[in-house]
């Protein structure tokens, strides 16, 4: 597909096959991300493609440690204060969007839960990809943003080839549990996860695309002679 068919295409992707992704598909699609422009060339990032008994042990204990109410241990800074303003409306728009999709009443706490645990159980997608990053440039901003480049890139490839895919902060949110079943070398900042497999037709939450902000409140464009 085109590039404009294929990011119009793209969606955040909560409900699995329980279908098996080829481990030889992986390597096209890694190959494919790791095209990313990075800072100098430096490519600090890595992919940790995780699937089977490890990821369940994952699963298990990100849901076990949560539910127990244990601390978030992520390694990636978070903001003190949670999002706020726009950005806080803009994560609530999107809540809503599946909550309705899914039919999920705001008094029913039990279905609310159940979606929050889907998350730290990676939507039980058959792959998860860990993204890190080097050690050695973990308070370099620039290796951030590079590092989200090959994250995006990474998706874009798994939809061309029809795979459905979500970026999953709340699967690393327990990461020494993620370091110690993927094998994530201690020189490695884990980053993030991209939940990954073959979409669910039937799940209705596949199908809510995100209401975006006007390009005009977004961009500016400078010395066109308007």
């Amino acid at each position: 597909m085109d590039f404009e068919t294929l990011v119009g295409s793209r969606r955040s992707t909560r409900g699995y096959q329980q279908q098996p992704v080829s481990k030889e598909l992986m390597v096209e699609i890694v190959d494919l991300a790791q095209r990313a422009p990075s800072s100098m060339n430096t490519q600090p990032w890595n992919f940790h493609v995780v699937t089977g008994p490890p990821l369940e042990q994952i699963r298990k204990g990100n849901t076990e440690r949560m539910l127990a109410g244990a601390a978030v241990d992520r390694e990636i800074k978070m903001a003190d204060h949670g999002y706020q303003n726009e950005h806080r409306e803009r994560q609530v728009e999107i809540a809503v969007q599946l909550f309705e999709a899914m039919g999920i009443e705001r008094h029913d706490k039990e279905r609310r839960q159940d979606w929050v645990m889907r998350g730290f159980r990676q939507f039980d997608a058959p792959v998860s990809v860990v993204v890190t990053l080097d050690r050695a440039l973990a308070d370099d901003t620039i290796a951030h943003f590079d590092c989200g480049a090959a994250t995006y890139g990474l998706v874009l490839a798994a939809t061309s080839k029809g795979l459905g895919c979500v970026i999953n902060g709340q699967g690393i949110m327990q990461s020494s549990v993620v370091r110690e079943h993927a094998g994530i070398p201690e020189d490695e900042v884990i980053m993030t996860c991209v939940a990954m497999g073959w979409p669910d037709p039937d799940f209705v939450a596949n199908d809510v695309v995100s209401r975006r902000v006007a390009n005009d409140d977004t961009a500016a464009y400078i010395g066109f002679g308007e």
